[in-house]
């Protein structure tokens, strides 16, 4: 069995087995890549590290003893083409089993690597090359990636290589890595040293690379050991692309530490019938996707595929409607349970194996970190009462798994952490058990006329009608009140975007909320703008709105 998760992490529990707190330690070299993976290498080098299904449903197992092999090679790859510590490469691999190869040898080498999703722009692709002073940049050969990076690259230093397929005049990583030699000594790293670049957007949409180093991976000990469920031996899916913060949390770091397999499902577009036939026939034991993957579940006949292996279910991402949770749970006999944290920081805030969910919470703070909510003026809320989310350090330190900056912005950075907290610019309340409920981010809640509302709020209530498939709720501008609420909606089939169903919704909502929460305007849509993760974009809906309004005036 392994316990090599236990070096490094201890939890410290009451009584009743309540955990109270967690202690981590590690040295100054610590170096995941060393000395988790090829430490399973050595010890058990035949256990199952990594499955990949590709679309065609070919499956290609890995060891540790594969992973530590491959690694090495793509070690001496990389620093045959002048990677070394300190230097950036992005990688834009999508779900390819070249993403874990090539970020297992830059931890090795003391590089820092850059997932980004494919998805983004070539634009994107530049400005966050130039941002991280990437010195190469991976990507999978297909669709139209490897034209934006072209795009991107033009003029400049960068290196571009491919995985999975060749590109004219370009480096092909796949053989370089099979060309290299096995043999490979130990590069020393520091734990403080930067480990990985994360960009994710702000308000304003410009892009910012939040920094982690070489002790975050420990965090994520608690992600997959208390809240996933992972276990030694079972086998673990995420629902992420490789470009994703996500991807850190559930399809690398805390699976292997507590020697869960990871599953890799490398799909082009999404079919629910597809992945539930994925989860049934690689016998997937833990699993974890965001509220919009559950939605699509329950519209298949969920007891014709056997999930007899499934044994925990976790989602987090966006509001988890209450229905949806409903009805997989009646498909499945598995109780969905919420998860919340940010790019910069590990998971704060979980309902953890063996906690029962409570309706509308995201659960209860993980111990790994001591929060709070603020009000404005930086004071605790009462119970009940709507405030931000911050961290406190306890004992002076930054937290384990808290970004340690900002890439090239040291005052937006201490600007997150005024008053000596780590503010998460994510709005909640909590209740007298310590149940969290979600709120909103700072810039997604509503004000109108005097009043502020929470758009979670008003989005769970409209996904309990029958004909609402998804929606988000933002703040419309308005000359009399400001903004008034705004829903957007994707009906679902066999409903029809008329009038009479408008005002059929604003009474649903009328009919559980506090009247000024209701949409005063309500616009069907065929889709709804995302991120480079997958998240609804309330941010660009309100763009979208602004411009419109001020087109009118």
């Amino acid at each position: 069995m392994s316990r090599i998760y236990e070096d490094y992490y201890r939890e410290i529990t009451a009584a009743d087995g309540t955990i109270q707190g967690v202690e981590t330690r590690f040295d100054e070299h610590f170096n995941f890549a060393y000395d988790v993976v090829d430490r399973h290498a050595r010890e058990c080098p035949e256990k199952l590290a990594l499955v990949h299904r590709s679309t065609d449903g070919v499956d290609t197992r890995y060891t540790f003893a594969d992973m530590k092999r491959l690694s090495d090679k793509a070690a001496n790859a990389l620093r045959a083409k002048g990677i070394g510590r300190g230097d950036a490469v992005m990688l834009l691999l999508k779900r390819r089993a070249e993403f874990w190869i090539a970020v297992l040898a830059l931890h090795k080498l003391g590089a820092i690597a850059v997932p980004t999703s494919h998805m983004v722009s070539a634009e994107d692709i530049a400005a966050r090359a130039k941002a991280a002073g990437a010195k190469a940049i991976v990507c999978a050969a297909c669709g139209d990636i490897c034209e934006k990076v072209a795009e991107a690259v033009r003029g400049t230093s960068v290196i571009p290589m491919t995985a999975g397929g060749t590109y004219a005049g370009w480096i092909n990583f796949s053989s370089i890595v099979e060309e290299a030699t096995e043999e490979f000594t130990r590069v020393e790293t520091a734990v403080t040293d930067d480990m990985l670049y994360y960009f994710t957007s702000g308000t304003d949409g410009a892009p910012k690379a939040v920094i982690h180093d070489f002790s975050y991976p420990i965090a994520h000990i608690y992600t997959a050991l208390r809240w996933h469920g992972a276990t030694d031996g079972g086998l673990h899916l995420t629902v992420a692309d490789s470009g994703w913060a996500k991807s850190a949390w559930g399809k690398l770091y805390g699976q292997w530490f507590v020697g869960s397999a990871v599953c890799v499902y490398d799909y082009e577009n999404f079919y629910a019938g597809e992945m539930l036939r994925l989860i049934a026939e690689e016998g997937i034991t833990t699993f974890c996707a965001p509220p919009t993957i559950y939605k699509y579940f329950i519209l298949e006949d969920l007891e014709s595929y056997d999930l007899s292996g499934l044994v925990r279910v976790t989602t987090a991402g966006e509001s988890m409607p209450a229905e949806v949770a409903k009805r997989f749970t009646a498909g499945t006999g598995l109780t969905i349970r919420d998860g919340f944290g940010q790019t910069e920081t590990a998971l704060q805030i979980c309902t953890p194996v063996g906690g029962t969910p409570v309706a509308g919470s995201i659960g209860k703070a993980s111990p790994m970190y001591q929060l709070m909510l603020l009000d404005e003026d930086g004071s605790p809320v009462p119970v009940g009462e709507e405030g931000e989310i911050v961290i406190a350090p306890k004992n002076g330190e930054r937290p384990i798994g808290v970004f340690k900056g900002y890439l090239g912005e040291p005052e937006r950075y201490a600007e997150v952490w005024r008053g000596g907290v780590y503010h998460t610019g994510d709005k909640a309340r909590i209740d007298a058990d310590g149940n969290y409920f979600f709120v909103g981010r700072n810039d997604d809640v509503i004000k109108s006329s005097g009043y502020r509302i929470g758009p979670s709020e008003v989005e769970d209530i409209l996904m309990r009608h029958p004909a609402v498939f998804e929606c988000a709720v933002t703040g419309y501008p308005s000359k009399t009140r400001g903004t008034v609420v705004k829903a957007s909606v994707i009906l679902n089939q066999g409903f029809r975007p008329e009038g009479h169903l408008k005002t059929e919704l604003q009474d649903f909502v009328k009919e559980r909320a506090a009247i000024y929460k209701y949409p005063r305007i309500i616009e069907f849509a065929e889709e709804l703008p995302r991120t480079s993760n997958g998240k609804i974009s309330r941010a660009q809906i309100r763009k979208r709105d602004n411009a419109a309004f001020l087109a009118k005036l």
